[in-house]
Formats: C-alpha cells, sequence, structure tokens
C-alpha cells in the first residue's frame, strides 16, 4: 500500500512539473523557472522480486541493491553527464502519462 501511495504522489507531482515545462515551452508562463528532471532506475531488478522480497531488510539484499544502483548511476551517468544543469533527460509524456 505504501508503495502505491507513494508511486501515485510522485506520478502526480511529475506531472505537475511537465505541466509547468509545456507552459514555459509555449511562452505562457514568462517567469517561470524549469525543473531539470532526472531519473535513474532499476525497474527491471525491483519487478523480478516477489512482493515479500522487496521488503526485505537483510544487510546482504541491502549491499545487493546498493550496488545495482552505483552500477546503474554509473552508467546513466556516462550516458547522460553533458546534459545535466542544462537539460531533463526523461521524457515525461512517454514515462508519466
Amino acid at each position: 500500500m505504501q508503495e502505491i501511495g507513494f508511486n501515485s504522489a510522485l506520478i502526480r507531482e511529475i506531472r505537475a512539473v511537465a505541466f509547468v515545462t509545456k507552459l514555459i515551452d509555449e511562452g505562457r508562463l514568462a517567469n517561470g523557472k524549469r525543473m531539470l528532471i532526472h531519473v535513474i532506475e532499476a525497474e527491471d531488478v525491483i519487478r523480478e522480486l516477489p512482493p515479500f522480497r522487496r521488503l526485505n531488510n537483510d544487510w546482504d539484499f541491502l549491499c545487493h541493491l546498493h550496488e545495482v544502483g552505483r552500477a546503474r548511476a554509473g552508467k546513466w551517468l556516462g550516458a547522460n553527464f553533458d546534459h545535466l544543469g542544462e537539460d531533463s533527460t526523461v521524457d515525461f509524456e512517454a514515462k508519466y502519462f
């Protein structure tokens, strides 16, 4: 239930950011400040876990998730470093709508 609630709130916030970004791009919000959004994820890893395993707080499992996160972040940085501070690296429409 917490996962559903968190995802719902996150998606609602991301959609609000996308809406404001669109207004800025269309020139309808002159003083709006663009937020740059980046997503580093490992949904494929999490999706393969049974639901009870996702709540596991065993140290070895947490270390495994940490290593997966570091690997994904390294790969993401290699592909997107030049976009930091310049552009969002997530396609709002494809991912959240």
